[in-house]
């Protein structure tokens, strides 16, 4: 922190927001009220920049008023569900997938290892859509593929070999191109199960990644002297950290729990977590990076630093944030001898 423009403050605990502050799962959540937005007939532009920030309760009680009381963590899950989806779609079954290792697989020693791989039947944690690896080469030297196809998907005999982790192998080559047909022929029929909406997903890499200085500041803070107050529900946040490494601290407060009477830009989500921490929320420091956030942790008490990860600076600048800065590479943890932690903050 080479910049003259330095200001240090103490505090007993941190309280974080999460998407746009630890993590950037930014475009995944707008593509999954995008969708939304496309279900319902609304401008998917509108419909992004009014739930940003806010949880997902709130935002389809707005949107899709129709959904009863009873339905609403139901709902709630499958939206979630579907910005994890949204993640995670390019590199398990898009362009950014990669062929998985045949180690285990019955034909790891067959021609298979060379570039083709057994479509992945296994259930997405994030879908009930099967993930495939597909490829689109089929040889153009046989073009009598389509009946040796037939006489393939009707062998009753695999080889010994195949049996105990070898492979089959088939003393005939052509029999052999044969068998890397079949199986590009049976992930071409998995990737066809995609629903249209989840074959655009997977067009996108749309990543969950973890933002600039945020592990540094994390390891630097004692365990117990931290908590993640988000917006998001169990699914999703739960989701989002595990994905970029980060272990969700035992106060985790997320947007479904029943003890939260309003969610951001109410305080109650922040005044929650300084609680469960056994701390007061005017002790404690709040980095948030959206409006509504800046706005609950004012509401809290607390000392706000804003990030400028997911919003310009002026659209987060005269919100009430005690500091602004352009991410957590600007400022400092240090724990000090008498238990209070010490922050640095160049602006």
């Amino acid at each position: 922190m080479s910049s003259l423009n330095i200001q240090t403050f103490y505090a007993d605990a941190v309280l974080f927001d999460m998407d746009g502050t630890l993590t950037d799962s930014i475009a995944a959540v707008e593509a999954a009220w995008g969708k939304v937005a496309k279900d319902i007939g609304q401008d998917p532009t509108y419909v992004i920049a009014a739930t940003h920030g806010k949880r997902a309760v709130d935002n389809l009680a707005q949107f899709k008023p129709h959904i009863k009381a009873h339905e609403m963590d139901d709902e709630v899950q499958n939206f979630e569900e579907s910005i994890l989806f949204f993640a995670d779609a390019y590199n398990v079954h898009g362009p950014g997938s990669q062929i998985t290792s045949l180690a285990s697989s019955p034909f790891s020693n067959s021609p298979l290892s060379s570039g083709y791989a057994t479509p992945d039947l296994s259930m997405s944690p994030s879908s009930s859509a099967p993930s495939s690896r597909t490829s689109s080469f089929v040889s153009p030297r046989r073009p009598s593929f389509a009946s040796k196809l037939n006489s393939m998907l009707a062998m009753t005999a695999v080889p010994e070999a195949s049996v105990y982790g070898q492979g089959p192998h088939f003393e005939d080559s052509i029999m052999e191109e044969d068998h890397q047909d079949v199986i590009t022929f049976e992930a071409d029929k998995k990737k066809h199960c995609l629903e249209a909406w989840q074959q655009e997903a997977a067009s996108v890499d749309r990543s969950v990644r973890i933002l600039p200085g945020v592990k540094r500041i994390m390891n630097s803070i004692p365990q117990g002297r931290y908590a993640v107050a988000t917006s998001g529900a169990k699914t999703y946040a739960y989701g989002c950290m595990t994905r970029v490494g980060i272990t969700p601290p035992k106060v985790t407060i997320t947007a479904d729990d029943k003890r939260l009477k309003a969610g951001k830009p109410a305080p109650d989500p922040f005044l929650l977590a300084a609680s469960e921490l056994g701390f007061s929320a005017k002790n404690c420091v709040v980095f948030e990076d959206s409006p509504s956030g800046i706005r609950a942790g004012v509401a809290s008490g607390a000392t706000v630093i804003a990030v400028c990860t997911s919003h310009e600076r002026k659209q987060i600048e005269h919100v009430g944030a005690h500091f602004v800065v352009e991410n957590m590479d600007k400022v400092k943890c240090e724990p000090c001898a008498d238990g209070r932690l010490k922050f640095t903050v160049q602006l």
